[in-house]
Order: C-alpha cells, then sequence, then structure tokens
C-alpha cells in the first residue's frame, strides 16, 4: 500500500477523557467525505461511548489495509496493544506510520500527570514522538517545532511551556533561527507552498520602539533575521505583536514565528476557537492533533464538540499527500 493510500491512525489519548466520544464524532462527520482513518485500538472503550452517546454502532475491527473498505460503513478500531493503553497506542500507531501502512498520526490528548506515575519520562506527546523517531532519515532540519494553524493563521512558536521569564532568558538568536528555517521547510514541504513568506514577532511593546522599550529586537532578533535573510528566507520582523494578526497583516505573511506560547496562541484561538490544530513541524512522521486537553469535566455528557479533532484529521490528511507529492 502507497502512502497516499493509506489511512491516517487516530490514538484516542486519556479513554477517561473526550478522546472517544469526539473520535465517534469525526467519523460520523467524515465517513462520506473521508480522509479514512483506523483508530489504534480502544475498541470496547468506543462500543462504551457509542452506547452512551445513543450513536449507531459504529465499531468494527480492521487492519489498516482494510480501512478504506470499512470506513463508510464501520469505524476502524486496529487491534489493542498491550502496555499502558495510552502509551502502548502511541507506539504501536508510530511503527505502522514508519512503514508507510499508516500515511499519519492524530493524537488524542493525554492526562500527562497520570502517566508520569506509570514511568513516562517525556514531557508530552511531541517530545515522545522525536524519540521514536529519532532514528529515521530526514530532509532538513529536525524538529519538533510546534506550530498551532487555523484556516487564518499559522503560527510557529520558538519556546512553548515554559514560565514566561523563562522563556525570554532562553531566546537565542539560534533557537529563532533553528525555528524559523523549520517552519519555512515545513511550508514548502507540508503545506505546498512554493515560496513562503514568514513574520517574526517582536518581543517588547511597539517591538522594542527602537530599544527604548527593551533590547531583545536589537540583540537577539536583529541577528536571527540577518541569518535567515542570508540563508535566503523570507522573513519580515520584528513586527510589533499587536498589529500583526489582524486581516489585512495576516495577508502578507504565511506564518508567524512567535516567541513564547500565549503569544502563538492567543490569536488562533480568538480567530477561531474550535477550529485550531496543533502541527508538529520536522518530525519525519506527520503528527497533528486537535489544540485542547482531555476535558474530563465534560467527558461521558454527548456535548465534547469534534470540530478541533475533525480539523487535525483533515490537516493531517493535506500533509500526508503533499509529502507524497514532495517525494
Amino acid at each position: 500500500m502507497s502512502t497516499a493510500q493509506a489511512p491516517l491512525i487516530i490514538t484516542l489519548g486519556d479513554p477517561d477523557g473526550i478522546g472517544p466520544e469526539i473520535t465517534l464524532k469525526a467519523w460520523h462527520a467524515l465517513r462520506g467525505s473521508g480522509p479514512v482513518f483506523a483508530v489504534a485500538g480502544g475498541i470496547d472503550v468506543l462500543a462504551r461511548s457509542a452506547a452512551a452517546l445513543r450513536l449507531p454502532q459504529p465499531v468494527q475491527a480492521a487492519s489498516c489495509a482494510d480501512a478504506p473498505d470499512v470506513f463508510s460503513g464501520g469505524l476502524p478500531v486496529l487491534p489493542d496493544t498491550p502496555g499502558i493503553r495510552a502509551v502502548a497506542s502511541i507506539e504501536d500507531a508510530v511503527a505502522r506510520t514508519r512503514t508507510g501502512e499508516a500515511s499519519g498520526l492524530v493524537t488524542s490528548p493525554i492526562a500527562k500527570s497520570a502517566l508520569y506515575g506509570q514511568g513516562f519520562a517525556f514531557p508530552g506527546h511531541t517530545e515522545f514522538l522525536a524519540h521514536l523517531t529519532s532514528d529515521m532519515a530526514m530532509t532538513g532540519e529536525r524538529g519538533p517545532v510546534m506550530m498551532l494553524a487555523n484556516s487564518q493563521l499559522k503560527t510557529v512558536l520558538v519556546t512553548i511551556h515554559q514560565p514566561l521569564r523563562d522563556a525570554i532568558a532562553a531566546l537565542t538568536p539560534e533557537n529563532i533561527v533553528h525555528t524559523a528555517r523549520i517552519a519555512a521547510q515545513a511550508l514548502k514541504r507540508d503545506f505546498a507552498i512554493a515560496s513562503p513568506r514568514l513574520a517574526l514577532a517582536g518581543l517588547n511593546p511597539h517591538a522594542g520602539e527602537e530599544g527604548s522599550m527593551g533590547r531583545e529586537e536589537i540583540d537577539i532578533l536583529a541577528p536571527a533575521l540577518e541569518i535567515l535573510r542570508g540563508d535566503g528566507i523570507a522573513i519580515t520582523g520584528p513586527m510589533p505583536p499587536d498589529t500583526m494578526f489582524h486581516a489585512e497583516a495576516r495577508a502578507h505573511y504565511d506564518a508567524a514565528i512567535c516567541l513564547y506560547h500565549d503569544q502563538g496562541l492567543i490569536p488562533v484561538k480568538t480567530l477561531d476557537f474550535h477550529g485550531g490544530v496543533n502541527v508538529t513541524l520536522g518530525l519525519p512522521i506527520v503528527r497533528t492533533s486537535p489544540d485542547h486537553g482531555t476535558a474530563k469535566d465534560i467527558a461521558g455528557k454527548g456535548i465534547a464538540r469534534p470540530d478541533s479533532l475533525i480539523a487535525a484529521i483533515r490537516l493531517a490528511g493535506n500533509i500526508a499527500a503533499n509529502r507524497q507529492l514532495a517525494l
């Protein structure tokens, strides 16, 4: 089976969260149009969730090879894997994606605190996926780098889950250059943008106002911009963060390089709170995820919205197709 024909794989994440519910709802929304996907185990969890939601029983044991034939009439579920379900399902899904049995991976949220108590040694999904694919060859610089994307905006983060004080202290020309290079290569390969345009956000109000409101733009951002432009990357900046996310400004770039977590997530979630997708750039496999947590407080109530998961599935399918065309 070629990569272009292979289904995506979805992991259920935390079985006590909304992963099973939104997976079922995503299948109902996509069964007529695709992309085709299979679920990495959890057939019992999905069956119980379907019964609780009073949905027609759609769950059907199937292999990746059978998934395209099954998908319109039933949700294909791969055999369960041993071990910690959330962790083992990720390992199984990555292994299938590595071989081309699956074209990409969509991960539902996991409750990291529960996994840490069972010996999980990584900060989260992203670092675990980087570890599981570290021996795979790939062209270009290697991530992982986090992108948040919706239909109106793509933001790429230089620093992620750090206190703001630590994130600012961690900024260097080198990590800005690394992030922007990965963003540029991903826009070409994964999003089929032949000549990507980047915009670098400033750190301080008014992008530092020529040093009167902070020197980071002069001492850290300007050297990074010089290196990137020397690479031939089209990048503007540093841009004042309060004026770079309105519609007219967004028309002039394909992705914004943001310096810390909230600088990149607030505009994405403001523009489309339910449709945001977390994309991991710089991996040799395709990986997306809905941009929300496990939402255990509403799990089992039938009210969880599948919009972000549906968007993540569609985007993973598009990226997989673009990568195949780029070969």
